[in-house]
């Protein structure tokens, strides 16, 4: 928010009330609050969710007799942003918008700073007009500094010019590895990479191509191509996994690696038939990017101590569940590492084989060789393992056979798609395990879910009305009641310095957005829930109980469900209610 003169506030204030925008017996009830703690009239509006930044940026604008213009959803292109370096547009909290006959449109925080003004003009060498913009505004366009693809637009640029005088088949084979197609696959990868995204996702729509990026677990347009680029572009990808360029009727899998800041990405594709063309999913899989520790992936407390004293003994499964995309994989792979020593033999089976592991046998599933998860099981029990992990169990014969594993001896460690870790005993039944041998096995079933993790760079605010009722709803139970239980609950649940439970708020952050944190996130941690098979559970089991039903003892015997979890990293500044709402919203 820009500083702004008292005058300037108190003017701007009056006219949100004018308008109806703002509440005026709240404004007064800030302003007592404002009187002795000295924050701005304005910045203390945000802050109670009275009124939007943006709001007070066009108001701002009307009462200083300035152009205004709402950044949020706007796209900058890439030409105009390089008129103003990165640095400068950061440190000024400046940046270009447009340029008409000559002169360029440059949105600004604070547009009554002269100097800086000056500055930009003489930076660009060109006359400047300034128009004001919101600082959320700004920060949303300085992160698509972050996207330059002008190299895929020269291959776009090169691929209609080819189009012109050459059919696609020639033109797909005609592609080598320093073509513009190359560069411009080169550089999606590299943006992708740098991004830390998950995913790529190229869709042909029926006049252009749209490239997306899922990152911290949400899709983003990054960019849209012309049509012309797209038989080029998917077959270089399809060259580069071994696939048939000339098959366009069928899905097809493949795989390939790259090198970005001197580091490889293995990356999976996969290609399917669509309306418009063909569609391309690729798959980041960064090895180095992942700390492979359940403490550092958000594992604490109750849920870790159940998970521990799973992987402790000898024998048993220990099943990790939840939906595609929410970590299952790499928890078993943190639970591996915790556990790996020379003194044991530890042999896994995976579809595909997504991080190697020194002092860890490592099989990749071949369905079209006859090695699928059943089959290779069998072979790895012949392996005197001690350890074995099946990447997922997808039918009745596998789950039938890391039981029987576990009944023999060895400790199991798998997964499988359910919606909660209750849920993977029915589900178990479900494929035909008896009962009696599922009570018998399972040491731990855990269900997670992922979250973006609040930025570095945060505010803190104070929940309003329907917050502090849904956290209440939620962890009323959980939080302490007093200040002499704050201690030990903090400790026994891995969240040090709950707040007591009140019906007045709490005090919750919220990341500030910048150029590396896209809506104030960066990164994810996991939200999860462990049930330790205790004796009781063991006779729900038998008893063939419902998920509810297991859940239900598990949480009077003290276990957090993934979305207490979740409102608890919510308090402890992790994450955003808001987060814990989006991935956990069907978790009671």
């Amino acid at each position: 928010m820009a500083l702004l003169t008292k005058d300037i506030q108190e003017r701007v204030v009056s006219l949100l009330q004018d308008e109806g925008l703002v509440d005026v017996n709240k404004v007064a009830a800030v302003r007592q609050n404002t009187a002795t703690s000295k924050q701005p009239i304005l910045a203390a509006l945000v802050a109670q969710k009275l009124t939007s930044s943006e709001t007070i940026a066009h108001a701002t604008a009307c009462v200083m007799k300035v152009p205004y213009v709402n950044l949020k959803n706007v796209r900058i292109e890439q030409d105009i942003l390089l008129n103003l370096p990165q640095d400068v547009a950061e440190r000024s909290m400046a940046v270009p918008l447009s340029e008409i006959d000559g002169r360029l449109a440059v949105a600004m925080l604070d547009v009554t700073n002269v100097q800086a003004t000056d500055y930009l003009a003489t930076l660009v060498k060109k006359p400047i007009r300034t128009v004001m913009a919101s600082e959320e505004g700004i920060r949303a366009v300085l992160i698509q500094y972050r996207s330059d693809f002008s190299s895929v637009k020269k291959a776009a640029q090169s691929s209609q010019e080819e189009q012109a005088t050459k059919t696609r088949s020639a033109n797909v084979k005609t592609i080598t590895q320093d073509s513009p197609i190359s560069k411009a696959l080169t550089s999606i990868l590299d943006y992708a990479a740098k991004s830390k995204a998950s995913d790529i996702h190229i869709e042909p729509l029926e006049n252009s191509l749209v490239i997306r990026c899922r990152i911290d677990g949400v899709l983003r347009q990054v960019m849209e191509l012309p049509k012309a680029i797209e038989p080029a572009l998917v077959s270089r990808i399809k060259i580069l996994s071994n696939l048939k360029i000339d098959e366009h009727r069928v899905p097809q899998d493949g795989q390939f690696t790259v090198a970005v800041d001197d580091k490889e990405i293995d990356l999976r594709i996969a290609i399917s038939p669509v309306v418009w063309g063909e569609q391309v999913v690729i798959r980041l899989l960064d090895k180095t990017g992942t700390a492979m520790e359940v403490e550092k992936m958000g594992m604490t407390g109750r849920a870790l101590r159940a998970v521990t004293k799973g992987i402790e003994k000898p024998n048993g499964m220990i099943l990790t569940s939840g939906p595609t995309g929410s970590g299952k994989s790499t928890t078993l792979y943190a639970l591996i590492k915790k556990i790996k020593s020379e003194a044991i033999n530890i042999v896994t089976l995976e579809d595909p084989v997504e991080y190697k592991m020194d002092g860890v046998n490592q099989i990749q599933v071949n369905v079209d060789a006859g090695l699928t998860f059943a089959s290779g099981l069998r072979s790895i029990l012949r392996q005197d393992p001690d350890v074995v992990m099946v990447g997922e169990i997808r039918d009745g014969e596998t789950a039938n056979l890391a039981v029987q594993a576990a009944l023999t001896g060895h400790l199991v460690f798998s997964t499988l798609h359910t919606n909660s870790a209750a849920g993977i005993l029915p589900r178990l039944l479900d494929m035909g395990i008896e009962p009696f041998l599922i009570a018998s096995t399972l040491n731990t079933v855990i269900g997670q879910r992922l979250v973006r993790r609040v930025s570095d760079k945060k505010e803190i605010y104070q929940s309003n009305e329907m917050e502090t009722r849904e956290i209440n709803d939620v962890l009323g139970k959980v939080l302490p009641k007093t200040q002499q239980e704050v201690p030990s609950l903090s400790e026994d649940l891995g969240y040090p310095g709950l707040p007591v439970v009140n019906q007045k708020g709490y005090a919750i952050a919220r990341g500030v957005e910048t150029r590396d944190a896209p809506g104030g996130y960066v990164g994810r941690a996991g939200l999860y829930e462990a049930i330790e098979v205790d004796d009781d559970i063991q006779k729900l089991i038998v008893a063939r109980a419902t998920a509810g039903d297991i859940m239900k003892v598990a949480k009077a015997k003290g276990c957090v469900t993934m979305r207490q979890d979740g409102m608890l990293k919510a308090l402890s500044g992790i994450t955003t209610i808001k987060e814990v709402d989006r991935v956990a919203s069907d978790i009671a």
